[in-house]
């Protein structure tokens, strides 16, 4: 595990950014080719604004997304798809992008995706930490046993209350109560795991993923088990575990 700790959002969005855009150019020269599996939320605004000026060979690189609310469809301004495209994907010539798409048949979606995100290994993964510790929708408790690319999953309160502290929705009950994500066991297979996690809210969730012991109630806690995690965090985030 390694620790990064900027001055504020923007500098870790910068910082972080630079370091993802060299491994992936590290990874292309190795292989040919990246695949690589992004995350979402308003924590990544300043990374995304980066990652996509820098000196990257995009067409090298497949992308997938690691969650999606089921019942919004692609319009709505909280449909994690619509973020990628708008703030990613629209914005690099990517050599391909796997949508989670909630329209159609749910097993046959994930079926599809469990096919392509394991076709070959996934070379990195740009994984947030939840306000209430949880990694893409895997709410606490989360399921660490299941061996399942993509499920279903349940999300809760806490959770809910994130998405509409930060505008995504008016209301709880505007929440879908349901999502695809990708599971925790699948995104430990990720080569190198990198979490952008600035902000005050996310304090806490820093703090109990650093200090509790592999806990199904703080998710993130699985990531100290990567032998290559590497934590950015800006002074906001880090306020629960270092006085400035």
């Amino acid at each position: 595990m390694k620790i990064f700790i900027s001055n504020d959002a923007n500098e870790l969005g910068s910082y972080s950014a630079g370091v993802i855009s060299a491994k992936l150019n590290e990874i292309i020269s190795a292989k040919g080719e990246a695949r690589m599996v992004v995350a979402t939320g308003s924590s990544q605004f300043e990374m995304f604004r980066e990652l996509v000026r820098e000196n990257v060979n995009w067409q090298k690189v497949e992308v997938f997304h690691l969650d999606e609310y089921i019942g919004i469809p692609i319009t709505h301004k909280a449909s994690f798809r619509r973020y990628l495209y708008e703030r990613f994907i629209n914005l690099v010539p990517v050599k391909r992008f796997h949508s989670i798409d909630v329209e159609g048949n749910i097993d046959n979606l994930i079926s599809e995706l469990t096919s392509s995100v394991r076709n070959k290994p996934i070379d990195l993964g740009i994984i947030g930490i939840g306000v209430n510790g949880h990694v893409a929708f895997n709410d606490p408790p989360a399921d660490f046993d299941s061996r399942d690319a993509y499920i279903t999953v349940t999300l809760n309160k806490e959770c809910k209350l994130q998405q509409v502290n930060e505008g995504w929705f008016g209301s709880l009950d505007e929440v879908p109560d349901m999502a695809v994500s990708m599971t925790v066991w699948q995104i430990m297979q990720c080569s190198t795991i990198i979490s952008v996690v600035p902000h005050q809210s996310k304090a806490e969730a820093v703090r109990l993923t650093l200090s509790e012991s592999l806990n199904r109630m703080v998710p993130a806690t699985m990531l100290k088990q990567h032998p290559d995690w590497n934590l950015f965090l800006d002074r906001e985030s880090a306020g629960g575990i270092i006085r400035f």
